[in-house]
């Protein structure tokens, strides 16, 4: 496991613990299928106010790096996103988008050989992985979007947000 890790799971049982029904004497009964339900609806969204640091790499020998970093603020995401091929043209820029629940929506605003691009990015935040829809060539426009109708098909691995890139 990753530092980042270690030093999350403590904050968040201290959260947990601290956020507990304090209420004596209640009437209120919960079944646990309600307990369920709420359990569910707790691990399904990630911890908000966090930074976190992802990498993906492919290839023929996984020569080629994408890297993600994101700062998530309440439902508010931005962050870098950079694709490092190894003999090809790098595209670094920026993100911005929204989190709800797990998936986040966003717009990956970049340069590429000296042209300013956009494309539309959709991630689900998976414990110590990211996903990702892939791309797909729109020939009608000539370039790349995201492949909506896909699944969640290209995993990121989380890393410490202080490594630098390749």
């Amino acid at each position: 496991m990753k530092l980042k890790t270690y030093l999350l799971l403590p904050a968040v049982l201290v959260v947990a613990a601290c956020s507990g029904n304090h209420s004596r004497g209640s009437d209120t009964v919960s079944s646990k299928s309600d307990q369920k339900d709420t359990l569910k609806a707790n691990t399904d969204a990630p911890p908000v106010n966090m930074q976190y640091c992802f990498y993906h790499t492919d290839g023929t020998q996984a020569q080629d790096t994408t890297a993600v970093n994101l700062m998530i603020n309440g439902n508010k995401v931005t962050g870098k996103m950079s694709w490092l091929p190894k003999e090809k043209d790098a595209r670094k820029g920026t993100i911005d988008g929204t989190l709800n629940g797990n998936t986040i929506k966003a717009v990956w605003a970049f340069m590429q050989e000296g042209t300013k691009d956009t494309v539309s990015v959709e991630f689900q935040l998976r414990g110590n992985a990211l996903a990702q829809k892939p791309y797909q060539y729109d020939a009608k426009t000539g370039r790349q979007q995201t492949n909506t109708r896909a699944d969640y098909s290209v995993i990121y691995s989380m890393k410490n947000c202080t490594d630098e890139a390749k």
